[in-house]
């Protein structure tokens, strides 16, 4: 309990609703002022509408849904409100004016006037009807351009602050592991220092337009067993600190974010949703985090329901408060009476209530939500009459002219051309062939957490509510003068070979094939990518490598187009296809980038932030691998990508050279710098994305071979040439050691400066100098790029 604090003012205003008091000490004023019952009813949400018949959008929502008491509840208040626009088809104006009507009623209905605090899904876009479907994050990690997704993110950040949206459950941070583990899609890369920036630039944007954002899993998700949905994780306590967890840290230091989300899985058979030591004691007494820690959905039931940690509801709820838990999403199971009886019983310390709901009131604070003028009135109704809901309808828009221009520029920048023998760019063939599953379908350039995959698909009787032009509607626009003949030849995860003999006669008599496979994005299994949609291996779904295969026996040259939402082996196409051209779920402006592409008007830029395997049977692998975890003489397998981690052609060539060493010496608190040329030595621009991988090849515990340090897009106008300079902080090269403290260490270290993580292009040799040294999450994370255009021969 919190004692001695006033509640009231000079001028009898509460000291919660005095806006000019800092918010710390609202809070406790509040707290002060709170029954048991109403500080619990701060801590958990309420998901309005979600059905309890399946698990349609959420692990065991089936298990989990109860009907929810609204008149019983509110009297003691309401922290969250679950996906008020996210869980049914609604007319954004009509969904804007029903959030705010349940504002009012929850406010009215408690003696404090607290609204709840609302949620939504942001992963690809705001996830409700009619919002702009952005590419995937592992679309974001193939531009290689965090400015560029800071501003897709100021725009989905408006969006939902426009129609009373508070909070985004947005971005993953986790660093893939295992490609064959279905939320790939979700990821940002398989690199943590891709994830850490592209993220932390993502979570700007979202916070500037004043939504909270989400750091999302808390931690090690993706690291889960065999690449299998919640499952244990096995890993050790060094790849953890070095792997996974330096892309929060650096969301944590400079994003501003204010919500964590702790993750589903259990570590060395601890649960996050239970783990002090993480949520606590790393992440608020070590990092300083200040905000909230949000569960996810049910995962607080899970310690009961899954891990067999806690045998009550109560013990769960309890052991999640301990641990840092503050919020229960997306319902309330055991923050409610689970919880209530076990603090009267003295099985709960009351304390762990009130240092939760401080957190959580502090955040309410800083929203407006106490103040005495707080309006529920969202931007987006502003002015609007309120008495006439169908006047409303259609009165707000949330797939601009605006967004799409920036989903159309991450979608053109993320594009990747994985391989090329000169086919590319199509000249004016006379006949294309386009063939393959997802040649037709508007769906595929969604991921599982965009609105019509994720919830649409459940309501087949409304429209998708946005336009998605198919990869033929694309190229006919893109090739006007072309004759463009279709055929699937196959499902995307269909066994049905019977199509393949049209698609054959059809590559045979034309001058060019485009092939279009991958995905079908979905959720538990609905889907070949997607949450809970893992696989054994990373074939392609059915028969499209059949059928990929057919095609090359044609003799007509064949591009391979893959719209997917994870990297897949490709078997004889990397060798034999004219081209390969990769997209992941490039959303709703994605096939019309892919044309583009095609056709040359769009210089491919896009570069790989997962490695394409060369077997399909070979997970896990990274290219963040030792040297025993690459190809060795002892072993019959052979992890070796067909494309790796960074790769990506253009439309011309570059040359680097002139590499200078300026300062190749420091201390192991020191920096040392380099500068060099990039010169575009092509008859058209360009972009090349130079990126730095640091090679330690002495420490003291085995270290990768090789890992991203550092990157820099450059773009360069035909004959055009940059002098790029590089410092490089000794920070860069720490790592655990046998201790279990970072440190940096003396000793010779290579800077690679390299096209992909295979591609090096100039080595520097380095040397740092002096004692051992320990850093902390102080140290420098970055590596400063300086591009300067230069002149002369």
């Amino acid at each position: 309990m919190i004692d001695n604090v006033s509640v009231e003012t000079d001028s009898a205003t509460p000291v919660w609703s005095d806006p000019s008091l800092d918010a710390e000490t609202r809070a406790d004023a509040l707290i002060a002022a709170m029954t048991l019952p109403e500080k619990i009813a701060q801590l958990y949400g309420v998901w309005v509408g979600a059905s309890d018949e399946g698990g349609e959008v959420a692990p065991h929502q089936h298990d989990m849904e109860e009907p929810v008491d609204l008149d019983a509840l509110l009297p003691h208040g309401l922290g969250q409100l679950t996906r008020p626009f996210g869980t049914a088809p609604v007319d954004p104006a009509l969904g804007a004016l029903s959030l705010l009507r349940t504002q009012r009623r929850i406010a009215e209905a408690n003696r404090f006037r607290i609204p709840a605090v609302a949620h939504e899904e942001c992963l690809a876009g705001f996830a409700t009807w009619g919002a702009t479907a952005y590419p995937v994050p592992l679309s974001w990690g193939a531009t290689f351009n965090p400015a560029l997704v800071r501003r897709m993110a100021e725009a989905i950040g408006r969006d939902m602050r426009s129609v009373g949206v508070h909070q985004g459950l947005a971005p993953v941070l986790d660093v893939v592991r295992d490609a064959r583990w279905g939320r790939v899609e979700e990821t940002i890369g398989e690199d943590p220092y891709l994830v850490g920036t592209v993220a932390t630039a993502y979570i700007q944007g979202l916070e500037s337009a004043g939504i909270v954002a989400t750091l999302k899993h808390f931690v090690g998700y993706s690291a889960s067993r065999a690449g299998r949905n919640l499952a244990p994780v096995d890993m050790g306590t060094r790849e953890r600190a070095d792997v996974m967890l330096p892309p929060f840290e650096m969301a944590v230091r400079e994003s501003g974010v204010r919500s964590v989300m702790a993750s589903y899985t259990d570590t060395d058979g601890v649960p996050s949703h239970a783990d002090e030591q993480l949520l606590t004691g790393l992440l608020r007494d070590t990092w300083g985090f200040t905000g909230t820690v949000v569960a996810d959905y049910f995962g607080i039931a899970f310690l009961k329901a899954l891990h067999g940690v806690a045998g009550t509801w109560g013990e769960a709820a309890g052991a999640a408060l301990a641990a840092g838990v503050d919020v229960e999403l997306p319902n309330v199971k055991t923050f409610g009476r689970p919880l209530l009886d076990a603090v009267t019983e003295g099985q709960v310390p009351e304390a762990l209530v009130d240092r939760a709901l401080r957190r959580v009131l502090i955040q309410k604070a800083e929203l407006g939500l106490l103040d005495p003028d707080w309006n529920p009135v969202p931007d987006a109704l502003a002015g609007a009459d309120l008495t006439d809901p169908e006047a409303l309808r259609g009165s707000v828009q949330l797939d601009t002219a605006a967004n799409r221009a920036i989903a159309r520029e991450i979608a053109e920048q993320a594009v990747v051309l994985l391989r090329n023998d000169g086919t590319l760019p199509l000249a004016r063939p006379a006949r294309i062939a386009l063939i393959g599953p997802n040649a037709d379908l508007p769906m595929s350039v969604l991921g599982c957490y965009s609105f019509p995959a994720h919830v649409g698909v459940h309501h087949p009787e409304t429209p998708v509510g946005i336009e998605l032009p198919t990869l033929r509607e694309a190229l006919l626009a893109e090739f006007p003068g072309s004759e463009i003949v279709t055929a699937p030849g196959a499902g995307v995860d269909s066994t049905d070979t019977s199509g393949f003999a049209v698609a054959a006669e059809l590559a045979r008599g034309a001058d060019v094939v485009v092939l279009a496979l991958g995905d079908r994005a979905g959720l538990f299994g609905r889907g070949t990518s997607g949450e809970g949609c893992d696989v054994e291996s990373l074939v392609l779904p059915g028969v499209q490598q059949q059928l990929l295969d057919t095609l090359l026996d044609t003799g007509t040259p064949v591009v391979v187009t893959l719209l997917a939402g994870r990297p897949y082996a490709l078997g004889r196409a990397v060798e034999e296809s004219a081209a390969i051209v990769q997209s992941f779920f490039p959303g709703e402006e994605g096939t019309a980038a892919i044309a583009g592409v095609l056709s040359g008007r769009i210089a491919p830029a896009g570069r790989l932030p997962v490695s394409i395997p060369g077997r399909p049977g070979v997970q896990p692998s990274t290219y963040l691998a030792a040297p025993l975890g690459q190809i060795s003489d002892v072993s019959s397998t052979d992890p070796t990508p067909a494309f790796g981690f960074g790769h990506g052609l253009t439309y011309t060539t570059f040359e680097w050279s002139d590499l200078l060493v300026e300062d190749g010496e420091a201390a192991t608190d020191g920096e040392v710098a380099l500068a060099f040329t990039v010169r575009n030595t092509g008859d058209r621009e360009g972009t090349e994305v130079v990126q730095l991988y640091l090679h330690d090849p002495v420490a003291s515990v085995v270290q990768p071979v090789q890992r991203l340090i550092g990157y820099v897009r450059v773009p360069l106008a035909a004959g055009e040439a940059s002098r790029v300079r590089v410092t490089v902080p000794a920070d860069l090269a720490s790592f655990t050691g046998r201790g279990g403290r970072r440190i940096v260490e003396p000793g010779e270290l290579e800077l690679r400066l390299s096209a992909s993580c295979t591609e090096p292009r100039l080595t520097a040799t380095v040397t740092l100098t002096g004692p051992v040294r320990q850093v902390d999450h102080t140290r420098r994370l970055h590596a400063t790029f300086a591009v300067a255009p230069q002149t002369g021969d």
